[in-house]
């Protein structure tokens, strides 16, 4: 026999003292990957290799018969194949080359160690093959006895398992710092749980089947005190988020929950159990082992966690920080902000028929006043409930506003419908059943490009027009509503700007006797101009300023600006003259408005009885007794008290024998009704009224000769109107009035 002969006898015998008694092994096998197209080589291989225990791990074999074959196992398998065992020349010439190149260069496979071998020795040159391909060793199959093939099989899975741990350790790391630099990120805990896991089963040689868990409330927004997967690696990864017991493990439980409990360290043969803790936060991190840990790698995890703990601290303190920033303390909903950031990723939803909804509870103050704000906060808690169980994980829930919840999701959901279903039925809260109606506001997305604010904003706006539906509780975002908001928003702009900037102006329309037609006052109006040499209309503007609130600060100016004319009325010989200035609802909401009035009057020479307020119904009824209790205060000072537009509200009788008045005036809608041959019911039974009350009466857009006669057969007393003059500026009233002596 050759001795080429004795060493491939020696590749399949093997040695005698190799047949030790099988030990149970806990440990994953090594995977082998015997590329030949040859089934000897495998079997031989198999044979010589059968009984090899490295690491206390057993070989696993997996066999290709072609380089095709080979890449279908790697794409498979991919970095847990630990050897390659390639032939050279297969279907080509250079099969295996093909395979190298495929491994490293298109699969980025640099973990597994390649070990090429040939039938043809001189087909290619060691030295030329090492050089230029990625490859770990080149033999030919003839020198791989079986001890020189067991030294090869052995050295290499050495310099394989030494890789993976550099490879977990930077992946642990990677994970680590990823996490630490995007703290507020959603997925920062999960990053760096799962890297700290990662790094302490490379940091001891381990392989990455391990768990990180901890108690709900720790860096988890739950209310109960399970025990939370936070982190995991291998296996386990799926669980991250879920209460330890899915894991369906009742060892990996039990050992959490002792080491949770004792709060220190397990180490068995089979596990690990580490106990992290830190500033009230407290983690078990399980990691499955294969065999029991040294005192030296005991002491290595000491160092390591003592470490690690001041991230977790960290972590737990941006967590904390974030869920101030972005959850809402009550509902544990994201709030105001976060819904925005929901809003500003428009690849949630992408393609889909989706729609944003803003759901105002109705009066909920009167909850929180009636039965306290525990009991509110109660409701709250309720309504976000029975939102997470009506819509599930199919909608975006968020906390707008004290009282108003966000809702993003399919328009299938986020409809009336199903928004109005929720609120059916009652509330059980505490000992209370409350019944929950809602306004809500509905905006449709598009496929444009959007910010989230720019949507909460038009939401709100829909919501806006929902409460004043008087049909439906609901409305939808509109893009002449926006255009309409905006245009009002513009003009109350542009009046405060004039105003500050001292543009408005105060006319005046002279009032007459109705049987003499001489002067005896004049009402102020105010005037707007809109910079183009016209005016704006007050039946425009005085909403916008009651609105906005201006009113307030308008109607002091023009109280101020007609005592001012009273005194130049008296120096120029008219102190007998009265003025009338309109007076808003506003403005007796104001607490200092009566002494606003009486300081306007304080001026030298101003007799109170020549400053005449006009109110309307709608004033009265809005806060009767605010305005009773301000006029009594007024009209005892002097002033008079005048109710404007009489007749076209719904004012109570009672309220108007409790109001201090002087004058009613009859509305210009009556008056223009007046035709010659008819009777205006309504403005005679108004004169009439007035007489009985003894009040004297005064009629407004008097434009015609006809109208004034009937006034006075009637027994009007004064009149103002276009048949005697249209209000002008003050210089031009005094002209008038010169005119008119």
């Amino acid at each position: 026999m050759s001795e080429m002969d004795y060493e491939n006898d020696e590749l399949i015998f093997l040695d005698d003292d190799s047949a030790a008694e099988e030990q149970p092994l806990l440990g994953k096998d090594w995977n082998i990957l015997i590329v030949d197209d040859d089934e000897e080589i495998h079997t031989v291989t198999r044979l010589a290799l059968s009984d090899l225990i490295v690491n206390e791990r057993r070989l696993n074999f997996i066999n290709a018969y072609s380089a095709k074959q080979a890449k279908e196992l790697l794409h498979e398998y991919g970095n847990t194949i630990a050897i390659i065992l390639l032939d050279v020349v297969m279907e080509t010439d250079d099969a295996g080359f093909d395979v190298v190149k495929y491994i490293r260069e298109d699969m980025k496979l640099l973990e597994p160690r390649i070990i090429l071998r040939t039938g043809q020795p001189g087909y290619a040159p060691e030295e030329q093959v090492i050089k230029l391909y990625d490859i770990n060793d080149y033999k030919t199959k003839t020198e791989l006895t079986r001890a020189k093939l067991l030294t090869t099989i052995i050295s290499s899975l050495r310099s394989y398992q030494q890789i993976i741990t550099i490879s977990q350790s930077r992946v642990g790391l990677e994970k680590i710092i990823t996490s630490s630099a995007n703290l507020f990120e959603e997925h920062s805990v999960k990053e760096f749980c799962e890297g700290v896991v990662t790094q302490i089963s490379s940091l001891i040689g381990l392989d990455t089947e391990g768990l990180l868990c901890a108690r709900a409330g720790a860096l988890l927004d739950r209310d109960d005190e399970g025990v939370y997967v936070l982190g995991a690696a291998g296996e386990y990864a799926r669980f991250i988020n879920h209460p330890v017991s899915d894991v369906k493990n009742i060892e990996i439980e039990e050992n959490i929950g002792r080491c949770l409990r004792i709060k220190s360290h397990i180490f068995e043969r089979t596990c690990t159990v580490l106990y992290i803790s830190r500033a009230g936060f407290e983690a078990a991190v399980y990691i499955r082992q294969t065999k029991e840990i040294s005192e030296l790698d005991k002491n290595l995890l000491e160092v390591f966690l003592s470490s690690i703990s001041v991230g977790y601290e960290n972590v737990n303190l941006f967590h904390e920080l974030r869920n101030a920033a972005f959850r809402d303390w009550l509902t544990r909903l994201p709030n105001r902000n976060e819904f925005i950031n929901m809003l500003d990723k428009p690849h949630l939803f992408a393609g889909e028929n989706c729609s944003v909804a803003l759901v105002d509870v109705n009066h909920f103050s009167d909850i929180n006043d009636g039965l306290g704000q525990e009991v509110g906060n109660e409701l709250l808690r309720a309504i976000s409930d029975r939102f997470q169980t009506a819509f599930d994980g199919i909608v975006k829930k968020g906390r707008i506003g004290a009282d108003v919840f966000g809702l993003i999701g399919p328009s299938e959901y986020v409809c009336p419908d199903a928004i109005n279903a929720i609120f059916q039925s009652s509330f059980k809260v505490g000992d209370h059943t409350l019944p929950v109606n809602v306004t809500v506001g509905f905006c449709k997305l598009d496929n444009k490009r959007n910010i989230g604010l720019e949507i909460l904003k038009r939401t709100n706006i829909a919501l806006n027009r929902a409460k004043k539906n008087l049909t439906d509780n609901f409305e939808y975002y509109a893009k002449d509503i926006e255009d309409q908001t905006t245009w009002r928003l513009d003009m109350i702009r542009r009046l405060r700007s004039d105003f500050a900037a001292k543009k408005l102006e105060l006319w005046f329309q002279p009032q007459v006797d109705l049987l003499n037609e001489k002067v005896v006052g004049m009402e102020g109006l105010l005037r707007w101009p809109d910079g183009e040499g016209g005016y704006i209309s007050p039946a425009v503007f005085v909403p916008l300023a009651e609105y906005s609130g201006l009113i307030v600060d308008i109607g002091e100016w023009v109280l101020e600006e007609s005592c001012n004319r009273l005194l130049e009325l008296r120096e120029k010989g008219y102190g007998h003259l009265r003025v009338a200035v309109n007076i808003s609802i506003p403005q007796f909401r104001d607490r200092f408005f009566v002494e606003k009035v009486k300081q306007a009057l304080s001026k030298p020479n101003i007799d109170p009885r020549l400053l005449e307020l006009e109110i309307t119904e709608s004033v009265v009824m809005d806060e009767p007794q605010i305005v009773i209790d301000a006029l009594r205060s007024l009209k005892e000072f002097g002033v008079k008290i005048a109710i404007d537009d009489f007749g076209t509200g719904f004012s109570s009788m009672s309220y108007l024998q409790q109001l201090p008045l002087d004058r009613l005036k009859v509305d210009r809608s009556f008056v223009k009704d007046i035709e010659p041959g008819a009777s205006a019911v309504l403005a005679e039974t108004i004169v009439t009224l007035g007489n009985k009350l003894g009040l004297l009466t005064i009629a407004e857009g008097v434009e015609k000769r006809e109208q004034a006669s009937y006034m006075i057969k009637l027994g009007c007393d004064e009149a103002q109107g276009y048949l005697y003059a249209k209000p002008m500026p003050f210089d031009a009233l005094l002209a008038f009035l010169a005119s008119h002596d």
